[in-house]
């Protein structure tokens, strides 16, 4: 779906009133330099989901995600599998109100 449809029809859902949601996430595993963040950009992008992913000193990767709730869920049990090159030994999640302040979903760099 192009952007700009995509965008409409995300803030037309948000009228019908499903709770949108904050996901702060940390997978472990073989998470780096098997292109995690390339495919979590891509997954949260067609989902029209919002936020940030970052590779964290620790080897893990980090992830930011809000939208709406149903959404989310499908996001979480994506980041669950990772990509193909990727495994997953376990996903840390926190829960959170949607605070809005993201208009798009990138590759973060932490320093």
């Amino acid at each position: 779906m192009k952007p700009y449809i995509q965008s409409m029809f995300l803030k037309e859902r948000d009228l019908m009133g499903e709770e949108s949601v904050r996901l702060h996430a940390r997978v472990y595993g073989r998470v780096q330099g098997v292109n995690f963040r390339y495919y979590t950009q891509r997954e949260a992008n067609n989902l029209g989901l919002t936020g940030w992913v970052a590779n964290r000193f620790d080897g893990s990767v980090e992830v930011v995600a809000e939208g709406e709730k149903s959404v989310i869920q499908h996001f979480l049990a994506f980041l669950h599998k990772g990509p193909p090159s990727a495994r997953v030994d376990r996903v840390e999640v926190d829960w959170g109100d949607a605070m809005d302040e993201f208009n798009s979903f990138r590759v973060r760099y932490l320093r």
